[in-house]
């Protein structure tokens, strides 16, 4: 009998876990965080905490999955490459779950060096929603202790490596998304911020909310442009998964 396995934490992995729990579907999802694992439903396997390939490669043997579907963050490059070896060395069908993209709006850049160096050309405020995976690069930004406002999670770790980091703590937004246009104009005034810094995370993560509060508030926004990569549609992925539980 097939049995998948979902490496999730977003807003689609959430979301084929729920379709396998509806449709009785053996599957296990693996997510990074107790955050994650808590907004998975019953009737599926969790797997909580960050894995390295070869740990990936032995949960795969392990449990012998006829099916991995990658269904992580757009922009976790690391997991996906980890996950794709783990897939090859074990010689386990492996999918990729692509996000539909979001018009971006505003500015754009390809990386994180560009975006620094744009930024590194004004004294603006700037608020930050790219997550705590950038707050090291962002320290690179010139006076970023007194320009830079971050909105992460709210979680101990977080905080402690934003003020280990040399961030304010009074410029620490710790909230858990999705957050509506409103919330988001709400934080663009708490932080005075005249730039908006954000990932094109797609519908599914907030991005057209993001901009929409951006435009009322009179905010510049600057997008971070997602890697370029392959993969399926949510409503292909379900197909394939039909298929293969079929045959």
């Amino acid at each position: 009998m097939c049995k998948l396995l979902i490496f999730g934490g977003t807003t689609e992995g959430r979301q084929l876990a729920e379709y396998c729990a509806q449709k009785h579907i053996r599957a296990d999802v693996s997510v990074a965080t107790e955050y994650g694992a808590s907004l998975l439903p019953e009737g599926v396997g969790t797997i909580c905490g960050k894995l390295d390939c070869s740990e990936m490669a032995k949960l795969i043997n392990s449990k012998d999955y006829s099916l991995v579907i990658d269904a992580t963050h757009p922009y976790a490059i690391e997991a996906t490459q980890n996950i794709k070896s783990a897939c090859k060395n074990t010689d386990t069908a492996y999918i990729r779950l692509m996000r539909k993209k979001a018009d971006s709006l505003g500015r754009t850049v390809k990386d994180i060096d560009e975006l620094i160096q744009v930024l590194n050309s004004s004294d603006s405020i700037i608020l930050s929603t790219l997550g705590s995976k950038s707050l090291h690069d962002l320290t690179h930004i010139k006076d970023y202790h007194n320009r830079i406002w971050i909105r992460v999670l709210p979680s101990d770790s977080i905080l402690e490596q934003a003020l280990k980091l040399g961030y304010a703590p009074e410029k620490i937004i710790q909230e858990k998304g999705p957050f509506t246009i409103e919330q988001n104009i709400a934080h663009l005034k708490k932080s005075g911020a005249e730039i908006l810094i954000t990932k094109e995370s797609g519908n599914a993560g907030g991005y057209m909310e993001k901009a929409e509060a951006a435009r009322i508030n009179g905010t510049e926004i600057i997008t971070l442009t997602r890697p370029d990569e392959q993969g399926r549609s949510y409503d292909e992925v379900i197909d394939i998964i039909n298929k293969a539980v079929k045959a």
